[in-house]
């Protein structure tokens, strides 16, 4: 018996169609893990420093509300007045009941812009909140929770 084929299989060379498929689906990963990854640190903010901050993952669906030593609040780059954050967030916390908000706070701002934010957030319900700071030391604007 001979089991040797009596002709050659021909080359499939090379294909380009999967070769494609591969290039968008990377391009669109880090597309999307880009966007997720951003962590409003451009916001130039000076943040306060604690001695106990320690460093904790971000948690899924975070809102962080930016508080500028002016007043302004901004979230996802975008300044937005009293009312419209508190429309944001009670729509936030009626969808996610327990939704997560992080305050980043410049070091200059007013103990008074601070509480109107907090009061923001009391009065849409929202319980989840932490602050930014930075560890005693460390430079930057990223930020720790405490």
């Amino acid at each position: 018996m001979n089991f040797r084929a009596k002709n050659k299989p021909e080359s499939v060379g090379f294909q380009i169609a999967p070769m494609i498929d591969v290039v968008f689906l990377l391009l669109f990963f880090f597309m999307t893990s880009q966007l997720f990854s951003q962590w409003e640190s451009q916001i130039d903010l000076q943040l306060p420093s604690s001695d106990t901050a320690e460093q904790r993952p971000r948690a899924h669906g975070e809102i962080i509300l930016n508080v500028m030593p002016n007043g302004d609040v901004t979230v996802h780059g975008e300044t937005l007045q009293p009312d419209a954050i508190r429309n944001l967030l009670g729509r936030l916390v009626e969808q996610y009941p327990g939704q997560p908000v992080l305050i980043r706070a410049d070091e200059r701002t007013p103990y008074r812009e601070l509480i109107k934010v907090m009061d923001l957030c009391r009065l849409a319900d929202v319980w989840n909140l932490s602050f930014a700071v930075l560890q005693s030391g460390e430079t930057g604007t990223q930020g720790l929770t405490p």
